[in-house]
Parts: structure tokens; C-alpha cells; sequence
């Protein structure tokens, strides 16, 4: 079909063409005897411009999610002779371990990543799991979990803190389910911040930021469903309230760490960390304040002497026979224990008089650093290593599906991956962050990761739960609910946003913000400082002027927001339901329903502030010009060209009838 319209096309181009013979025809002027027979002068040929037929042939949209085809651009293997081939596998080899070696940089850095949130922001962690008034509220102690493992990054350690409080009687269970919940979203800003790293490709960026956010959505969906269903019913307290009573747990051994025997040799070296401060902190202990996050002392030992102490009245004797009185003083033996310090810890601030706000921000900015350069390396490697065959088996295995019937089976299998992979690092932090950058080069589609990242949910919660049976006799019940809690809440969120594939709008709500982040890159940032920093800020501060503000200014909100996307919908499926004034957001300023206008404000200041910045630069090229002697700075060798294969059909025709006049004249 593309043919005959080309045809077509060149048909009527020909007939409207001007020809020379019928004019000098009508004119009535003589021929010229060197015309020949046909009357004509004869004219070298004229070469008119190439129109592009590549809309005539190309009638579809490249799909933008779809996976590249990562294609070898070497020397095929039987090209090469022996030395040839031994060389390729040596450097492969090389590669493969160099791609280790990276990993483990990698899980390192997030490792001293963790530390130093915990550094900076670990004692005010503490500080705000202490307002137990403010915890009552189920929101804000949804949001207390988000900002809570924010800055500290890490699930495990506010989980801990929650078990700790629960266990010592300062917090109850159904109070802390929400916070679990929002641990559960705050762990998930860690691959979003990796994704950011491939924000140089538009098409790698939308993919990883995809593949990265499709948990945050994920997380925040589940939110909004279970936190009014657990708020009105109560629904996850009696639920594993019925298991622990229904089976007869015994206290049992420490979870697996087999990913902190490889890395702990080298981040031991750099920072150790006294956790219990935080905990010490959130329990109401008034001299843990004043204590120093950073671990000084890695050997101690703790001894029972006995000692005479004084009491407040021979009530508090530890026995008649052991209780005397010295005038208005009760004095009594009792077994005081004593810890003894015996070795210093070997790691680099072990003597420094640094405070922990100096340090935590050393040890994040260095983490920040190397976390950055491993993972853009990462994917530099695998871009080198994933080419030709090896990429087409990889994807094959990955992202191709059971035969049918049982193509449904293959989902399920992949969230039973992701939940051992995280139960062997141990830390969904890790697991999501390295799958992240295989999504952005497309060894791993958006599809495929979704189930991974739920499996991985599972698996960061079969370790607390193991972490917890292994809890002392009187706290174990409390603490074992709680990790239950938390393994039950991703059981339902799973079970709500997979088995159905219409229900699995993380995906497509990812994609959709994927699609917006590749246009404007700058709204990912946004992104991160909305969702996980001034919406969370937001709320607690309303939360702590009440609960009555908090209705009073959420629920409007709530509303608001839920308008719009309903709005939106009938916009896009029923427009006809609506009044004509909402079929479309025209009616209200540019910049509320679209983003060009803040793009075009913050592309201006980011060039004012290149263009301020860079005066140097300007400065150094004038100099350079002026000793070439003339007197004009150069310019990159970037330049554009006019293609005219890349033409328009409009313009190359006009182009083509400006040469065909010309060459008349």
C-alpha cells in the first residue's frame, strides 16, 4: 500500500510540475535552431532534494517500553582465531569479577549509608517514637514510620525500635501497626534514589525509575487500603492474635546474616554503631542522650559485685538481715552490675573527637559518593557484558513465561525468588536497589520486576519474624505479633494488587510516572521530597496540633484529590457524563494541570545559574581567543545540519518547487 501511495505521490508531482515547452509554446516566440526536434534546449538534469517517506512506511509509534535488543557490536565468536578467543574469555572473566567486586562496593556503601542516617538523624528517630500521645493516632503513626526509616534507611532498625517499646510495655500492638506500615514505605526510597543515578538516558530513566517507584506504589496503595480496614476492624491484631494462640511458639535462634559475614570485614573497619542508644532513646532513658551513637569500646564484660548502697526505708532492703540504718541513712547489700571495658574498637573513628552529626555527615557523603560511582559502573559493565547471546538468554529466562495453561504460574514463582534472594542478603533495600539498574538497561522488564519486588516484601519479613523468635520468654508473644503484622500486611497487599491482572495498577501507575519523569527529569526529585520528606513533615505536624486540625485539613485534601482522579478517569473513558466545563482542565491556569510552565521556569534558573557559574569559563575562553588573535570565542563542535531526508513532506516540496523555478530562470 506504501507503494502505490509513493505512486501516487510522484504522479501528481509530475503532472503539477511546470514544463518549459508548453510555455515558450504559448508565447508565440521562434525556436531556436539548436533546439533539435523536440524544440527544448537541452538542460543538465536537476537533482532535487530526497523527500523522506519514512511516515509512509513507519505508521507506528515506537513502543518506549519496550525491551532494547542489546546486540553485540564486536567480532563474532567464530571470527576470531584461537588467540582471539582466549583473550574475549579472559576479559570476560575479568569482567565478571571486576562486576563483583562492584556489588560488593555496592551492598558496602549501603551498608555505611544506613549508618550514617542513623548518625544524623538516629537520636531525633528516638526522640519522636517518645510521643506516645501523638502515636495513638493511626496516621500519624503511619507517617512516624515513613520519616522514621527515612533517616535512618534502614526497616529493620525502626521495626526494632517498635518491637523494643512494645516489648517494654510503652507501646501497644494495635499502635504499632501502623508504624509498620510506614516502615514498609519508607525502605522503599532507597532503590527510588539508586534510580535516580540513570537520569543521563531518557530511555534507561524512565524504565529504572518505573521499576524503582512500582514499589512505592505498591506500598502507598496497601496503605490506603488496609490502614481504614485495620483502624475499623482490627483486622491484622486479631489475625495473628488467632496464630500465636493457635500454635505453641518456642523462643528460637538468631536470624541468618549471611550477608553481614562478607561485608562486615570492611564497614566494621570504617564505623561500628551502638543501636541500642536509639532504643535506649525511644524507651525514656534520660542518660542515653548524652551517649555517642559510635561504638568505642567492642569488647566488654559485665560482672555482679556486691555493694552497699543506700535506700529510701528499709521497705526497699533486699532483706531484713542485710538492712541497717546510719542516723536518717537506710543502708543495704545488694548485687550491682558493673561493665568493664577491655578492648577499643580497630574502626577509623574509634578516637576521633568528632561529634556524630560530623561524622554522619563525612561517612553520607563519602557513602553517596561511592554508591554513585559503583552502580554507574555496574551498569556500565553490564552494558559491555549483556550484548548478543548472552543478553538473549538472560531475558529469555527472565521475562519469558510458563507454556499455557500455566503462564499464570510464572508470576508466582517470581515473587517465591524475590523472597529467597532478600532472605539470603537480608535487606529488600538490596535486593530492589541491584534489580533496579537491570531494569533501566531492559534485561529485566517492568512486568517482571513487579512480582520480584512483592517476593522481596515477603522475604525482609520471614527474617524480623525469625529475628523475633528468638526474643527472650516474657517478650516474646509482643514481638512475634508485631513482625506477623507485617508479614501479613504484604500478604494482603499482594493479594489485593497481583492475582488479577486489572488490579495490578502499580505498573501502570509507575509507567505512567516514568513516562512524566523522561520528559521533565527534575520531577523525580520532586518526586522523592514530596512523597517521602514534606508530605510525611506535613501530616506529623498536624498530628501533633491534634487530631482535630489534622481532620479539619486532611479530609478536604482527601477530597480534593480524590475528585481530581475521579474527574480525570470520566475524562478519559466518559467525558460525555460530564458538564462541558470538565471535559477538560482548560478552564483553569496553565500551570495547574501541566508542567511546561514550571519547566520552562526552572530550565530559566537552572541556565542563570550555569550562565553565573560559569563565568569563569567564559573568562578563560575570551583569553584563549584572544591569543588565536581573533578576537571571537570558540564554539563547541556541536552543530546542527539541515538533513533534507529528515524534511517534512510540506517543506521539501516547497523546497523542491523554489529549485524547479530557479532553474526555469
Amino acid at each position: 500500500m506504501c507503494r502505490c501511495v509513493f505512486k501516487l505521490h510522484f504522479f501528481l508531482f509530475q503532472t503539477m510540475a511546470p514544463r518549459p515547452e508548453l510555455e515558450n509554446a504559448s508565447s508565440g516566440k521562434p525556436k531556436d535552431p539548436a533546439q533539435g526536434l523536440s524544440g527544448v534546449l537541452p538542460k543538465e538534469p536537476v537533482i532535487h532534494p530526497a523527500c523522506s517517506t519514512v511516515a509512509l512506511v513507519n505508521d507506528e509509534a515506537e513502543d518506549p517500553w519496550a525491551l532494547p535488543e542489546l546486540q553485540s557490536v564486536g567480532v563474532k565468536w567464530s571470527d576470531l582465531d584461537t588467540k582471539g578467543k582466549i583473550l574475549r574469555v579472559l576479559i570476560s572473566i575479568g569482567k565478571f569479577f571486576l562486576l563483583l567486586g562492584f556489588l560488593y562496593m555496592f551492598v558496602c556503601s549501603l551498608d555505611i549509608l544506613s549508618s550514617a542516617f542513623q548518625l544524623v538523624g538516629g537520636k531525633a528517630a528516638g526522640d519522636i517514637f517518645q510521643d506516645n500521645a501523638v502515636l495513638s493516632n493511626p496516621v500519624a503513626g503511619l507517617v512516624i514510620g515513613v520519616l522514621v526509616t527515612v533517616l535512618v534507611q534502614s526497616s529493620s532498625t525502626s521495626s526494632s525500635i517498635v518491637v523494643s517499646m512494645v516489648s517494654s510495655g510503652l507501646l501497644e500492638v494495635q499502635s504499632a501497626i501502623p508504624i509498620i506500615m510506614g516502615a514498609n514505605i519508607g525502605t522503599s526510597v532507597t532503590n527510588t534514589v539508586v534510580a535516580m543515578m540513570q537520569a543521563g538516558d531518557r530511555n534507561e530513566f524512565r524504565r529504572a525509575f518505573a521499576g524503582a517507584t512500582v514499589h512505592d506504589f505498591f506500598n502507598w496503595l496497601s496503605v490506603l487500603v488496609l490502614l481504614p480496614l485495620e483502624a475499623a476492624t482490627g483486622y491484622l491484631y486479631r489475625l495473628t492474635q488467632l496464630v500465636i494462640d493457635s500454635f505453641n511458639i518456642q523462643s528460637g535462634d538468631d536470624a541468618p546474616d549471611l550477608l553481614k559475614v562478607i561485608t562486615d570485614p570492611l564497614t566494621k573497619t570504617i564505623i561500628q554503631l551502638d543501636k541500642s542508644v536509639i532504643n535506649e532513646i525511644a524507651t525514656g532513658d534520660p542518660a542515653a542522650k548524652n551517649k555517642s551513637l559510635i561504638k568505642i569500646w567492642c569488647k566488654t564484660q559485665t560482672i555482679m559485685t556486691e555493694k552497699n548502697v543506700t535506700v529510701p526505708g528499709t521497705e526497699n532492703c533486699t532483706s531484713p538481715s542485710l538492712c541497717w540504718s546510719d542516723g536518717n541513712i537506710t543502708w543495704t547489700l545488694k548485687n550491682v552490675s558493673e561493665k568493664i571495658n577491655i578492648a577499643k574498637c580497630n574502626h577509623i573513628f574509634a578516637n576521633s573527637s568528632l561529634s556524630d552529626l560530623a561524622v554522619g555527615l563525612i561517612l553520607l557523603a563519602l557513602s553517596l559518593l561511592v554508591l554513585c560511582t559503583c552502580l554507574i559502573l555496574i551498569v556500565k559493565l553490564l552494558n559491555s557484558i549483556l550484548k548478543g547471546q548472552v543478553a538473549a538468554v538472560i531475558k529469555k529466562i527472565i521475562n519469558t513465561d510458563f507454556p499455557f495453561p500455566f503462564g499464570w504460574v510464572t508470576g508466582y514463582i517470581a515473587i517465591l525468588v524475590g523472597a529467597g534472594m532478600t532472605f539470603i542478603v537480608q535487606s529488600s533495600s538490596v535486593f530492589t536497589s541491584a534489580i533496579t539498574p537491570l531494569v533501566g538497561i531492559g534485561v529485566i522488564s517492568i512486568e517482571r520486576a513487579y512480582p520480584l519486588t512483592l517476593g522481596s516484601n515477603i522475604g525482609t519479613t520471614t527474617t524480623s519474624i525469625l529475628a523475633a523468635m528468638a526474643s527472650p520468654g516474657e517478650t516474646l508473644a509482643n514481638s512475634l505479633q508485631i513482625a506477623l503484622c507485617h508479614f501479613f500486611f504484604n500478604i494482603s497487599g499482594i493479594l489485593l494488587w497481583y492475582p488479577i491482572p486489572y488490579t495490578r495498577i502499580p505498573i501502570r501507575m509507575a509507567k505512567a510516572l516514568g513516562d512524566r519523569t523522561a520528559k521533565y527529569r527534575w520531577f523525580a526529585i520532586m518526586y522523592l521530597v514530596l512523597m517521602f520528606l514534606i508530605m510525611p513533615l506535613t501530616v506529623f505536624g498536624l498530628s501533633v496540633a491534634g487530631w482535630q486540625v489534622l481532620v479539619g485539613v486532611g479530609v478536604p485534601v482527601v477530597v480534593l484529590i480524590v475528585a481530581v482522579i475521579i474527574i480525570n478517569i470520566m475524562q478519559s473513558r466518559w467525558p460525555q457524563y460530564l458538564p462541558k466545563v470538565l471535559r477538560t482542565w482548560e478552564f483553569l491556569p496553565k500551570w495547574m494541570h501541566s508542567l511546561k510552565p514550571w519547566d520552562r521556569v526552572i530550565t530559566s534558573m537552572l541556565s542563570f545559574c550555569r550562565t553565573r557559574c560559569c563565568c569563569c569559563c567564559k573568562c578563560c575562553n575570551k583569553i584563549s581567543s584572544e591569543e588565536d588573535g581573533t578576537g571571537k570565542e570558540k564554539r563547541g563542535s556541536l552543530e546542527m545540519y539541515d538533513n533534507p531526508a529528515l524534511e517534512t513532506d510540506e517543506n521539501c516540496h516547497k523546497n523542491t518547487q523554489i529549485e524547479a523555478k530557479t532553474t526555469n530562470l
